[in-house]
């Protein structure tokens, strides 16, 4: 029996707690679903400073805050996946580049998604987020960038495209990571992002081996990079981002 989807179930980050003390997340209905809900921040953003603990691929790090560990989806932006060879390394060693281990930063917090992770601009300096799509390493994420100064990303994505910037040395620009996550999901892709098989019409000892493979390459490249993230007004979604 073929399988409909390949995911791995991360852990929830313990982050409500320390937005609903700092008024950020509206009160949940007694009978919602138990385990970390997604939130709705206050008109006026929450800015927070946190250290970076590490990066996970270039559009989500982990950092330290308030004495806890958040997961942080970068805002607006979506960079390519792992699997995207060769970019998606290239946009993980640009952000570790852009923010080293152990830097301070400051948080724009704009939701908490429904994975647990906090959506954030990072300001180190700089807009990290706004910094990445400049240099080709990340596309705007049109479907939620509400909350972000829209002009100023989609400015930066034309630059990048005029000079042919990383993901920009393909004509129009590589596979984007939503449509590859798609694809993903609708077929079997292996690591280097190329050949697509319909696994309804494998045979089942291939259909489980890839199966396998697929599994312990999730788990090699982040899993939880696949994972959606949610605008403030935009919440119960499918799995993006």
């Amino acid at each position: 029996m073929p399988l409909s989807c390949w995911a791995l179930p991360l852990p929830l980050a313990p982050i409500t707690s320390v937005l609903l003390t700092a008024g950020l997340l509206l009160p949940q209905d007694a009978g919602a679903q138990s385990g970390p809900a997604p939130g709705r921040v206050s008109s006026a953003q929450a800015e927070l400073p946190a250290t970076v603990l590490s990066i996970g691929d270039g559009d989500s790090i982990a950092v330290l805050q308030g004495g806890q560990r958040l997961r942080i989806r970068l805002a607006c932006i979506d960079a390519p996946e792992t699997a995207q060879t060769p970019h998606g390394k290239e946009s993980r060693a640009e952000l570790r580049r852009r923010l080293r281990v152990g830097a301070a930063v400051t948080l724009r917090v704009q939701t908490v998604d429904r994975f647990g992770r906090t959506v954030a601009e990072v300001i180190a300096g700089t807009n990290i987020g706004l910094a990445m799509v400049e240099s080709g390493h990340a596309f705007v994420f049109r479907r939620y960038l509400k909350q972000c100064d829209a002009n100023a990303y989609l400015a930066a994505e034309q630059r990048a495209m005029r000079r042919r910037a990383g993901i920009w040395q393909v004509p129009g620009g590589i596979t984007r990571p939503w449509d590859f996550r798609r694809q993903k999901r609708s077929g079997v892709t292996s690591p280097s992002g190329g050949l697509l098989v319909d696994r309804q019409h494998l045979p089942r000892p291939l259909h489980q081996f890839l199966a396998q493979r697929l599994r312990a390459f999730d788990a090699d490249a982040d899993a939880e990079t696949e994972q959606p993230v949610a605008q403030v007004h935009v919440l119960p979604q499918g799995p993006d981002g």
